[in-house]
């Protein structure tokens, strides 16, 4: 993650910059922050003490956190509570838009792998999760799998009416598997 930290009305130590640098990459414990994420933080001097702004721009949106304190180092603390409470948030209401029912094309990849699994050990499925595969676009899908911090994501796409799964590609970037009717 890229640091930008400025001072308005007083000068920014090199431990202000390592420990802000330290606590905001505690962040990637919950999402994949990318290289060239950007994080501005803003410290302004205000009256008897500061007022720090934590601005991040990430894939999945922008997380934001303004904290006033007499000290810099617990406003820092507090505004990482504040940016892990935002991701949390946001996980927790999207966790539960998708409990309700499993996607039919995502089983049927499942039920046809263990069909081709043609060695002497069987696969065993050992859990059963179901979603619904809400309407959206595919932006709209990758952001809701990263901030799931899933490796796939099941999905209606709002253009074609059908089950997709976009996922995340071992080189960095992302597929989506759109399928079609059976033919029979």
């Amino acid at each position: 993650m890229k640091l930008n930290i400025h001072g308005k009305n007083l000068t920014i130590t090199d431990a202000m910059f390592d420990r802000t640098s330290k606590k905001l990459s505690f962040l990637e414990k919950y999402f994949n922050i990318e290289p060239d994420t950007v994080a501005n933080v803003v410290v302004k001097a205000v009256g008897n003490g500061i007022k720090l702004e934590v601005t991040i721009f990430t894939k999945v949106g922008v997380l934001r956190a303004e904290v006033p304190h007499e000290d810099y180092y617990a406003a820092v603390d507090l505004a990482l509570d504040k940016l892990e409470d935002q991701i949390r948030r946001q996980k927790t209401r999207l966790s539960r838009k998708h409990k309700e029912k499993l996607s039919k094309a995502f089983l049927e990849i499942i039920e046809k792998e263990e069909l081709n699994n043609k060695g002497d050990e069987k696969a065993i499925l050992v859990r059963t999760k179901s979603i619904d595969a809400q309407e959206m676009d595919v932006q709209e899908a990758i952001m809701k799998m990263e901030m799931l911090n899933h490796s796939f994501f099941v999905y209606t796409d709002s253009e074609t009416k059908t089950v997709s799964v976009v996922y995340k590609r071992l080189d960095g970037g992302y597929g989506c598997l759109e399928t079609e009717p059976a033919h029979t």
